[in-house]
C-alpha cells in the first residue's frame, strides 16, 4: 500500500452519489429559510473574491473595477466590503497600484484554467504574481494526473507551488465538475489538502459544469475530517455558476451546517463571482443595484 492509499484509507473516501444528493437536498430543504436574511446576503458579500477574467480584460477595466471597491464605503456605508479582487497575473500590479482598501489580491496562476503546461512555467507564473502583488494564488490541480492516479505528480506539483507562494495563501481549484464521481471530488480535496492548500476551490467556472452543492458538501466534509485529524482550518470557496443571492444562501447553508459557525467568515469561505455581487447588494438594498 503506497503513502496515498494510506492517505485516503483515513478518512471516508467510498461515497454514493444518490445519498450526498439526497443528503444536500434535506440540509437546504431544513436550513435554507433561516439562513436567507439580509444579514446573511450582507455576511456573503464580504466573502466575495470579486473577479474578472476574461481575455478581453484591459487595464483601464481593472483600474475602474479597483476604484468601485475602493470607493464602495461612499455608497453602502452599511455593508462590508468584498474579501478580494481576483485578476489574472498580468493585471495583478494594476490593482495592487491602485487598491487603497484593505482587501486581499488575488490572481489565478499555474497555466489557468486548464493547468496543462509545464511546472517550471507553473512556479515561475505563480512566483511572480506574487512578487507583483498577489497575497492569494488561485491555482488548478493537473486534473489528468489526478484522474489518471498519478497522486505523487500532482502533490509534488502543488508542493512546489506553495512553496512559490511564499507568503500567500494557496487556494486549490480541485475542477468537481470533471470528476467522474463524489468519491473523486474527496479524493481530490484529501490529495489537495495534504499538498498545502490553504483553500480547496469548486471550480474555475470555464468547464460545462461548475460550482454544484453536492460538490461542496462532500468538500466541506473534507475539510472537517481534515481538520479532525490534524488540526488545520482549511478554508472553503465556492466558484463558477454563483449568480444569485438564493445561489450564495445556498452554498453558506452548506458550510454552515456541514463545518459550523467558525467558517462563516472570509478567512476560511469564499464565493469566486462577478454577477453576484450586485444581486447580493440589490437583495440588501431592496432595490436594483448595478454598482460594479
Amino acid at each position: 500500500m503506497n503513502k496515498f492509499d494510506e492517505l485516503f484509507k483515513q478518512y471516508n473516501c467510498n461515497l454514493n452519489d444518490d445519498l450526498v444528493r439526497a443528503e444536500v437536498a434535506e440540509l437546504i430543504d431544513q436550513h435554507f429559510d433561516e439562513n436567507n436574511t439580509k444579514a446573511v446576503h450582507a455576511q456573503c458579500f464580504n466573502c466575495i473574491d470579486l473577479t474578472s477574467l476574461n481575455s478581453t480584460d484591459t487595464d483601464a477595466q481593472i483600474i475602474a473595477l479597483t476604484k468601485k471597491v475602493n470607493d464602495f464605503k461612499q455608497s453602502f456605508a452599511n455593508t462590508e466590503n468584498v474579501a478580494a479582487i481576483c485578476v489574472y497575473p498580468s493585471l495583478v500590479q494594476v490593482v495592487s497600484e491602485h487598491l487603497a482598501e484593505t482587501i486581499q489580491i488575488a490572481s489565478v496562476a499555474a497555466g489557468f484554467p486548464a493547468s496543462q503546461t509545464f511546472i517550471e512555467v507553473k512556479v515561475a507564473e505563480t512566483a511572480m504574481a506574487v512578487m507583483e502583488g498577489a497575497t492569494e494564488i488561485d491555482v488548478v490541480m493537473s486534473i489528468g494526473k489526478f484522474l489518471e492516479g498519478k497522486y505523487q505528480d500532482v502533490y509534488e506539483e502543488l508542493s512546489e507551488i506553495k512553496a512559490a507562494c511564499r507568503n500567500a495563501q494557496l487556494k486549490v481549484i480541485i475542477e468537481s465538475g470533471a470528476l467522474p464521481s463524489a468519491s473523486a471530488i474527496k479524493m481530490a480535496s484529501i490529495l489537495a489538502m495534504a499538498s498545502g492548500a490553504d483553500f480547496i476551490k469548486t471550480s474555475t467556472g470555464k468547464t460545462a459544469v461548475s460550482a454544484t452543492l453536492e460538490a461542496a458538501y462532500i468538500m466541506c466534509q473534507a475539510i472537517s475530517e481534515w481538520n479532525k485529524n490534524t488540526g488545520v482550518k482549511v478554508g472553503f470557496k465556492a466558484a463558477g455558476g454563483v449568480v444569485t443571492t438564493n445561489d450564495a444562501v445556498k452554498y453558506y447553508t452548506v458550510v454552515k451546517n456541514t463545518l459550523g459557525a467558525e467558517w462563516l467568515n472570509n478567512s476560511l469561505f469564499r464565493i469566486g463571482a462577478s454577477k453576484l455581487a450586485n444581486n447580493l447588494l440589490s437583495s440588501i438594498e431592496e432595490k436594483e443595484i448595478a454598482y460594479f
